[in-house]
């Protein structure tokens, strides 16, 4: 999917736009103000150091995008950016299906524009690309996440153990999904109608015990 094909999805003040090179600066100062609220859940790389550089990312983001495997997204709210959102890993053929992975500003968290991105994304994807699955991967300590994927239904389906590198260290993830069969009316509209299942995203006390207890590692 080339980048230029890249949608604009709205819901009442909320937009998700593709992101485009000249977002660098206004990115960065958000990041750079939200930088305690979201350096624990900044995707790092092993051995690598941590530092903001949004030039670069967006590039990397629009390569993905034109091979066809990702969909860069800005959040805005009223007008304004607030935050990211990313479709990535997408997979057409047998298996068709991608990830998504999102961030907003701290002063407007908890108010719906996070839930209502991921179901924008989420419809699209389901309706537009015609995937069939799509999986959000959380970090069991990451409390307003976790809020997204209950108030939208999405399906826990397991503890990912050391999944990705995160903040240092690999870290574990709760993982959640749903197939587009879940949802033939769209995970937006269910929600909007509070026909999401409550008790989709509940993490078994087992995989919370478990969290709370690194993996531990083979003496070397």
């Amino acid at each position: 999917m080339p980048a230029a094909a890249l949608p604009t999805l709205r819901d009442g003040d909320v937009t998700l736009r593709p992101v485009r090179a000249r977002d660098a600066k206004p990115l960065e100062r958000v990041l750079l103000a939200n930088r305690s609220w979201l350096r624990q859940w900044e995707v790092t790389y092993p051995g690598g150091g941590s530092f903001i550089d949004t030039r670069a990312s967006i590039r990397n983001l629009l390569a993905h995008a034109r091979s066809g495997h990702a969909l860069p997204f800005v959040i805005e709210h009223e007008g304004e950016l607030v935050g990211q959102l990313n479709v990535s890993s997408i997979t057409f053929g047998s298996l068709s299906s991608a990830t998504i992975g999102y961030w907003v500003a701290q002063d407007v968290a908890g108010r719906g524009i996070t839930p209502t991105a991921v179901g924008l994304a989420t419809d699209y994807c389901f309706g537009v690309l015609h995937l069939h699955r799509m999986e959000i991967c959380i970090r069991p300590e990451n409390g307003p996440s976790l809020r997204v994927v209950e108030k939208l239904g999405f399906r826990y389906e397991g503890l990912r153990r050391r999944f990705i590198h995160i903040n240092g260290e690999w870290r574990d993830h709760y993982s959640f999904a749903l197939v587009a069969e879940e949802v033939p009316r769209g995970v937006l509209r269910r929600w909007r109608e509070g026909h999401a299942p409550g008790d989709a995203a509940r993490v078994p006390d087992e995989d919370r015990a478990a969290a709370e207890h690194p993996l531990p590692l083979a003496d070397r």
